[in-house]
């Protein structure tokens, strides 16, 4: 759409590592409040907290699952990107082991592949973790059609084919640049090395010596009967994403508060486990990435007013996470939520969890306006040619439907100003001399888009 990308559309070896450092605690107030603002507007439907403070530990849930109870430690969610910091965990343990270099170049792991390359340099396995491929996000040959899954079929052949025809549009190394094909790519090349299934690998050498027994890439029977069902960016009910192999390693990843809250701990180096040294390893930040600050092996490093906070989040259809904690291991939060709309929302509430004088995120407030007022915004908005967004009013107030999607509520908070919170959406209404209102802009996941209002 012309650029513009409208998302309408047990624990184990116990005398090793302890279940959790400390004792419970209440969630800190202001994070427990915005949490449950976020549950209540219906941006965050089931929402899971679960927080580290110097060694003491607090996890609640907040919001409703389908059967009225709030979730809890044992609720499941995808983590979608956070997989990533799981796979680059995969890739320095090799390293570690001296079965891996992180300059050791992708193609020499997949013989047979043509893996590109420009100006004879090749993309190597520590570029694929550090998001400086020069891959794009996602591979041009993904099924656009699937939305609601679109990697559920995309296999190593794909991804072989897809890699055969890329040219590279600078140097590996040269620049940043968030490549869900680079770590997918990263996560098939170390199973494939290791001869087992990217799934297997991360059992083997992550999830049992943590002793993550909630967390896997598969949705298991015992993984579905806690899974909070998944809401897409318009609250509507949206499906479990799955993954083959060949993209696994970019967000496969389900777990549940319990099993990230030990991930956490043990990332925050709380107690000494057998994956310890290759944590900090990945964590040490390598190269700048903006105003984001810099990136380690997956891991972001980002400067905040009360110190630096390492950390990733994620998206997928109906799910997004955030995990970070502060560089001296003194503070950690794990944010799991059913919707995909919250992601900027959660992200910020993980860096103000973990940074007091961060802002937290603002929840627009809703006003009424007169019936009367409300017919003047009824009508069809051209957002691009074949995309129409359509408005219209009945007795619970306005509507808006994106062509081929659901409708959804919109709340004023101004006159001529609207917003869908559940979509993370705004718009503007805009006027003519008469008074006549003639268009609306759009906004959302940081972008506008201005769309005349059709005749």
């Amino acid at each position: 759409m012309n650029g513009f990308r409208l998302a309408l559309m047990a624990a184990l070896l116990p005398s090793l590592f302890p279940v959790h450092a400390g004792s419970p605690q209440a969630v800190p107030t202001r994070v427990a409040a915005t949490a449950r603002q976020l549950a209540d507007a219906g941006i965050a439907p089931a929402l899971v907290v679960a927080m580290v403070d110097d060694g003491r530990v607090s996890i609640a849930g907040y919001g409703k699952l389908p059967d009225g109870r709030p979730p809890d430690a044992n609720t499941v969610f995808e983590i979608g990107s956070v997989t990533k910091t799981f796979t680059a965990l995969l890739l320095v343990r090799q390293v570690r082991q001296g079965e891996a270099a992180l300059d050791t170049p992708v193609a020499s792991w997949l013989p047979g592949w043509k893996i590109p390359s420009r100006d004879g340099k090749p993309i190597t396995l520590g570029l694929l973790a550090e998001q400086y491929s020069g891959l794009p996000r996602v591979p041009v040959n993904l099924d656009a059609a699937s939305l609601a899954d679109p990697y559920a079929r995309y296999d190593s052949r794909q991804l072989r084919a897809f890699l055969a025809s890329y040219a590279l549009p600078r140097d590996p190394g040269a620049k940043y640049e968030y490549s869900n094909v680079g770590i997918g790519l990263l996560g098939y090349a170390l199973a494939t090395h290791a001869g087992l299934g990217y799934g297997a690998l991360l059992k083997r050498d992550v999830l049992q010596p943590l002793g993550m027994d909630s967390t896997g890439v598969e949705l298991t029977p015992a993984l579905r009967a806690r899974l909070a069902p998944g809401h897409g960016i318009t609250g509507q009910p949206a499906g479990h994403w799955q993954w083959l192999d060949a993209l696994a390693g970019a967000g496969a990843v389900l777990s549940d508060g319990h099993d990230m809250l030990r991930y956490l701990e043990a990332n925050m180096g709380l107690a000494a486990t057998p994956l310890t040294a290759a944590m900090k390893l990945a964590q040490q930040p390598r190269r700048d990435v903006g105003p984001l600050g810099r990136i380690g092996l997956a891991w972001m490093t980002t400067p905040t007013p009360d110190g630096p906070v390492v950390w990733h989040n994620g998206e997928t259809g109906g799910y997004s996470s955030f995990v970070g904690f502060t560089a001296d291991g003194r503070h950690g939060v794990v944010l799991l939520t059913n919707s995909a709309v919250a992601g900027s929302d959660l992200t910020r509430l993980g860096m103000a969890a973990l940074s007091p004088r961060s802002p937290l995120p603002e929840l627009q407030k809703a006003v009424r306006l007169p019936s009367s007022l409300l017919d003047d915004y009824v009508g069809r908005y051209a957002l691009a040619q074949g995309f129409v967004l359509t408005v219209s009013h009945d007795g619970n107030g306005l509507h808006a439907r994106a062509t081929g999607q659901d409708a959804f509520p919109l709340q004023a908070s101004a006159r001529d100003a609207f917003f869908a919170s559940a979509a993370g959406i705004s718009i503007d209404f805009q006027r003519d001399a008469s008074g006549k209102v003639v268009a609306l802009v759009l906004r959302q996941g940081g972008q506008s888009r201005r769309a005349p209002r059709e005749p």
